[in-house]
């Protein structure tokens, strides 16, 4: 029978392994260099663009993104249409003063959501009705959220990257708020997580199946959106940019990316706003499994820790394979984790409180289950979700 040192020598042999497979043969996803080109060259077409805004219950926010949208450098016409989801606040109020002073854009007064569709999605859905009937010539549609601060150049810079490249969908994941106690904490983990999950070199190789998107930017060609069978085909998807990214890349290239200059303004003060945000979603990219769940639990401990933990007994029992061991993981995990830090502009040393965060994000995957399947449902902007319909695609890969 293994006793207790040679079980902490298996588990310590395979964490150093899980990190070295994640290191080399993951697409590289610790890089965080998948990053949009600053183009200075002048766009020789200048496509119709329709910004379409989502919101609800956004009063706190929705004056400086829309500040940041009409401040764009793009040459182009653009239109904005903003669609109030329903809110409780004074969130109309505020777009339609915004409105009262800008021809270019317009607010929707949105409808009930009807069964069998998330309220996001349908918000969107019914942006992109008023923009077929008003402006037909558009060919790209930027979605954007109420929290976003577009730099003056982003726009140009997602149209020159989607003709260039002739891209089906341009997204940047834009860099969250990092100021408070937990955002420091749990932020860059949580970005360096959706890239080792969803790497990006892998969704942007159009032939890797991955697929992701982020739903603060995407700017998405009208007619592949069209052909993909449009928000009909995922309208129950709880993770909406994924599920449209699922649809897109099967018909055309897709590309996802890291940025400094667009920024989220929402705050994550207390820790219940981001566990919040993660029960939403976590479970529901486990695909509602609890072998799923089981799996994620066991993995999460032995990647990040294990090495601490078998490095500790290493250092008390000394016994230099364990050691050894213990340091290879521990090592490659530091490493794989600056470039996130640094996009963050945190310090280095950071990196080795990479383990207590990936505990507390194991332990708020394990609510976001209990949620969906024992207790009551996780809620976002005071609706209750429900789990998606199974012939809507609510993963992030295929």
């Amino acid at each position: 029978m293994l006793n207790n040192i040679s079980i902490l020598h298996l588990l310590a042999t395979t964490s150093a392994i899980s990190w070295l497979i994640l290191f080399f043969f993951r697409g590289q996803f610790w890089r965080a260099d998948q990053r949009l080109t600053n183009y200075t060259k002048t766009l020789i077409k200048l496509p119709e663009i329709v910004i379409i805004l989502p919101a609800r219950n956004e009063e706190t926010l929705l004056g400086a993104s829309i500040g940041s949208l009409l401040g764009q450098t793009y040459a182009g016409l653009i239109s904005i249409i903003i669609i109030d989801d329903n809110s409780d606040d004074s969130s109309p109020k505020i777009v339609q003063s915004w409105c009262d002073k800008n021809k270019n854009m317009q607010l929707i007064n949105g409808t009930t959501t009807p069964h069998g569709w998330t309220g996001k999605i349908w918000a969107m859905a019914q942006g992109v009705k008023l923009a077929k009937k008003r402006h037909p010539n558009a060919e790209y549609y930027l979605f954007t959220d109420a929290d976003v601060l577009h730099h003056p150049d982003n726009l140009s810079d997602l149209i020159n990257k989607a003709l260039n490249e002739n891209l089906a969908l341009v997204s940047l994941m834009v860099k969250l708020r990092c100021k408070s106690i937990w955002e420091i904490f749990l932020i860059p983990a949580y970005i360096f997580f959706f890239q080792k999950l969803y790497p990006f070199s892998w969704v942007n190789d159009p032939k890797n199946i991955t697929s992701a998107a982020a739903g603060g930017c995407m700017l998405v060609n009208c007619q592949e959106l069209e052909k993909a069978g449009g928000f009909q085909v995922f309208r129950a998807a709880i993770i909406d940019d994924c599920a449209m990214a699922l649809i897109i890349k099967r018909s055309g290239p897709i590309w996802l990316g890291l940025t400094e200059s667009t920024k989220s303004s929402r705050k994550y003060q207390f820790l219940h706003e981001i566990t919040q945000m993660v029960c939403r979603t976590a479970f529901v990219q486990l695909k509602y499994s609890a072998i799923n769940l089981l799996g994620t639990i066991i993995g999460m401990v032995i990647v990040y820790t294990v090495p601490l933990i078998c490095i500790i007994i290493a250092l008390i029992s000394k016994d230099i394979l364990l050691l050894i061991l213990g340091f290879i993981g521990w090592i490659i995990m530091f490493v794989a984790y600056i470039p996130t830090l640094k996009l963050y502009t945190r310090p280095v040393w950071e990196a080795g409180l990479l383990p207590i965060s990936a505990l507390l994000y194991t332990v708020m995957t394990i609510m976001s289950a209990y949620q969906y399947r024992f207790g009551k449902k996780p809620t976002w902007k005071g609706r209750s979700l429900k789990k998606a319909e199974k012939n809507v695609p609510d993963k992030k890969t295929r």
